[in-house]
């Protein structure tokens, strides 16, 4: 074992190796900026992220597992076996609008379906920067593919021709791009005295400006065009302002002539000169101590989130040493600059060109230390190789701005961004509640969507019944602690009523705030601040959702806007939701209204029917069984019409009938089912059904069966042995008015277990049939066994083998078709009455 186990490992490795190689070389010659390779993976269906360049995978986790079935572009190039090329941002939004809401930047995307033996092994994957108006010669088309080819050639012989061996079930391996061309160095620095115009530049700064040394000796004016001849304007500006005692809030972001991403921060130093320093944002390398003396902090990262560069004046905002950051992930070097909606800014820096700004605030007990609990302004400049990241306190921002909206009075000033969610959100939340239907789906859209989204901790969402207020939802409020609110009516003094009665939003600071507005409510021991949006669609009220922070907080005008927004799309997808809900379960009722509630009975035979809704949409069902008295035997039926909805139910109620009509006259199975599908073509609904029909002699055990497209029934002999039956059958009902159906017979023994079963029990997305019935059998064979421990094969214990083989179904969040189950077993009494009783059999499952 150990040994195979080491060879799996070597092969993983190999593997990994073989990914990474193709991965960088799709950035090095087709230019992009980040690069992936999705491979299968061990559960049908699901592509799994294999590797990574360019980019973190902590970043990015909610890509490394993709349904075949999702509507994104490297599914899509997966199932068609074709590439998918998105030029940029309108294109990607165009066509699959829910990619666009998880990566709402200016980028274009290629995924090529990596080919295998019949279907592909995978999907290469591109991402690079792009401008709206950028077309297909963003990406290499015939490049890629050609790429694409290779990998999939290399990786079949790595398999060695195995096509189903070639999967990948693990985190992703996160590679590092190739480097890029050898840059010139990238920080220079230069004084200026403002009294003689005098401009004195060091040797890195000709460099990095491409000038011979002592070129730049001479004029602001000169500086300013040699550093960004379109934004010289604002260096002036900035270099005038310092001079004047009022240095810019953060460093300038300029743009070089060729589009080179730079930095400019002005101090003064030793006056009168102004000393300023210039970072070339894009190269591959930060020269070392270059960047030590400035006054703001300056983080460097390469792209898979590792800190290889921190000044002195960093290491002391964040509390850590230098020696400590260097070579740790952002995330783990400073967990309070990640998660919502902080990593929404970074993969803005690390996929989009322009420089992405927003505040932090290092929390008091992080370290202690200088800046502990301060607000910091922190922007990310984006580069080929490295993102250059610096730190501003607060405190050194332009107080003529004042303080920001959204300040707490206890507070003071803190920057209103910290937690507003970015513009893409309400597009993102109204995209991912189109593809829920029920108030559960939609509630958890609004968990997922909207709470991260603002940095809320809880949620809590009531509809409206008869004019009271039913908690639907919640999640983060202490245990108990809604109780009391269950069902009040709209004549309460309560915020969470009051916000519906009026359609007006209360937003509250704080939790005093709160009290203070209504005196004897409950409060639950956070001191946070709390939202309560009224949830109206088309002027109907639907009912209200609370959000709960847990620290107290402002609320912008924007973000008061935007949450207002959310509240109307939750209200309609509510009442949508709940409209489904009512008729999904009148469908149902009429689906088990149309299946028998007892089946047919005989003392010397068993019989346990099951029956499951599909839970993936609100149509009724065509599935059924029956058990009809048949002269001296029994006629076992299962079928199902073609379809969903109310004419595949008449359909089946119709064919119910039918098929009971012809087996009371006691006529074999092949005329029941040429009898049913002559019916049938006559009606001419449309439709067409599979059907099983048996007839068991309960004596002799003398067992007639006919298939009609359904099919094959299994056997679980009394010693276990379990077997698909070999039985021919025709075509199915409703097709061919000329069709046969061959009887095939066999003697069904005592305690051996005959299944019928539809294929909603053994159908899987991605996978053969065959595999889903051969499951089926296994089962079968282990429930049987279970049951023979607990006494033969009685009613009683043929219902819990029903029970076990429908167990899996029965659990699952989403059915997508229907499953009926019908199970007989035969016993040998001493004598076998010449008429049969009528005891009642279970039907179907609850």
């Amino acid at each position: 074992m150990a040994g195979s186990g080491e060879r799996a490992a070597r092969t993983r490795d190999r593997l990994a190796a073989l990914l990474a190689d193709a991965s960088a070389a799709v950035l090095g010659t087709a230019g992009g900026r980040a690069a992936g390779v999705y491979l299968r993976s061990g559960t049908p269906d699901v592509l799994r992220l294999a590797v990574l360049a360019g980019l973190p995978g902590p970043l990015f986790r909610s890509w490394w597992r993709l349904h075949a079935d999702r509507p994104f572009p490297v599914a899509d190039a997966y199932r068609l076996g074709g590439p998918v090329v998105l030029p940029n941002a309108t294109e990607t939004m165009r066509r699959y609008p829910q990619f666009a809401a998880g990566l709402p930047f200016p980028l274009g995307s290629a995924h090529v379906p990596v080919p295998g033996g019949t279907r592909p092994l995978g999907v290469l994957t591109v991402l690079c920067p792009a401008s709206p108006d950028t077309g297909d010669e963003l990406f290499d088309r015939g490049l890629l593919v050609r790429l694409a080819e290779g990998l999939g050639a290399e990786l079949l012989g790595l398999a060695g021709g195995d096509e189903d061996a070639v999967r990948w079930d693990e985190a992703p391996v996160c590679v590092r791009p190739p480097p890029g061309r050898t840059a010139r160095p990238a920080v220079g620095r230069f004084s200026w005295d403002p009294a003689t115009s005098l401009v004195r530049a060091d040797d890195r700064l000709h460099a990095l400006l491409g000038r011979d040394p002592g070129a730049l000796a001479g004029t602001a004016d000169a500086l300013a065009d040699a550093l960004a001849p379109a934004e010289a304007h604002r260096i002036l500006a900035a270099l005038r302002d310092t001079a004047a005692g009022r240095p810019p809030a953060a460093p300038l972001s300029l743009r070089a002539r060729d589009g080179t991403p730079r930095l400019l921060d002005l101090w003064a130093a030793d006056a009168p000169a102004i000393t300023g320093v210039v970072v070339d944002a894009g190269p591959a390398a930060f020269a070392e101590e270059a960047a030590d003396p400035l006054p703001q902090g300056v983080l460097c990262l390469d792209r898979l989130g590792l800190i290889v560069y921190a000044n002195p004046a960093a290491a002391r905002l964040v509390g850590r040493s230098r020696e400590w950051l260097l070579g740790r992930a952002l995330w783990d070097a400073l967990p309070w600059l990640t998660g919502p909606p902080y990593d929404d800014h970074l993969r803005a820096a690390l996929l989009a060109p322009e420089p992405v700004c927003f505040h932090a605030r290092r929390p008091a007990g992080d370290q202690g230390g200088p800046g502990a609990g301060d607000w910091l302004a922190v922007s990310v400049h984006p580069g080929t190789d490295l993102l250059t990241c610096t730190l501003v306190p607060a405190s050194r921002m332009d107080p003529a701005t004042g303080p920001a909206p959204g300040a707490h009075p206890d507070q003071g000033a803190e920057p209103d961004d910290r937690s507003m969610a970015p513009l893409y959100r309400p597009i993102a939340l109204a995209i991912a509640l189109t593809d829920a239907v029920t108030a559960r789906q939609v509630s958890a859209v609004v968990v997922r969507e909207l709470l991260p989204a603002f940095g809320g901790r809880r949620l809590a969402i009531y509809l409206l019944q008869e004019r009271r207020l039913h908690l639907a939802w919640e999640t983060g409020f202490p245990r108990g602690f809604l109780d009391p609110f269950e069902g009040v009516g709209l004549d309460t003094r309560i915020p969470g009523v009051e916000t519906l009665t009026t359609g007006r939003p209360l937003f509250f600071e704080s939790m005093a705030q709160l009290g203070a507005a209504y005196p004897g409510l409950a409060l639950d021991a956070e001191v946070g601040a709390r939202a309560f949006l009224p949830l109206i669609a088309s002027g109907r009220p639907v009912g209200s959702c609370i959000l709960g922070f847990d620290r107290p907080r402002g609320f912008s005008a924007q973000e008061r806007t935007v949450l207002t927004a959310l509240a109307g799309l939750i209200a309609h997808a509510m009442e949508r939701a709940r409209r489904y809900d009512s008729e999904a379960a009148l469908a149902r009722g009429l689906q088990e209204a149309l299946l028998p509630r007892r089946l047919s009975a005989h003392p010397g035979v068993e019989t346990a029917g099951r029956y499951l809704p599909g839970t993936q949409g609100m149509d009724v069902g065509g599935d059924w069984y029956d058990v009809v008295e048949s002269g001296d035997g029994l006629a076992l039926v299962i079928g199902d019409v073609q379809g969903h909805g109310v004419q595949a139910a008449a359909t089946m109620g119709q064919l119910r009938s039918a098929v009971r009509a012809f087996a009371l006259g006691d006529r074999p199975p092949d005329e029941v089912l040429s009898g049913t599908n002559h019916l049938l073509i006559d009606l001419d609904p449309g439709q067409f059904a599979s059907c099983c029909c048996l007839r068991l002699d309960p004596a002799t055990g003398r067992t007639l069966i006919a298939r009609a497209g359904h099919l094959p029934p299994l056997l679980r002999c009394p010693d276990g042995r379990t077997r698909v039956l070999d039985v021919p059958g025709g075509v199915v009902l409703g097709v061919d008015p000329h069709a046969r159906y061959p009887v095939t017979e066999l003697v069904l023994v005592p305690d051996a277990i005959l299944a019928l079963y539809t294929d909603g029990l053994v159908e899987r997305p991605g996978a053969d049939i065959d595999e889903g019935i051969a499951a089926l059998r296994l089962a079968l064979a282990k429930a049987g066994a279970a049951a023979g421990r607990r006494g033969g094969t009685g009613a009683r214990s043929l219902a819990a083998v029903a029970d076990r083989l429908t167990g899996t179904a029965r659990l699952a969040a989403d059915r997508p078709d229907d499953v009926a189950l019908l199970l007989a077993a035969r016993h040998a009494p001493p004598s076998v009455p010449g008429r049969h009783g009528h005891r009642p059999a279970p039907a179907h499952g609850p």
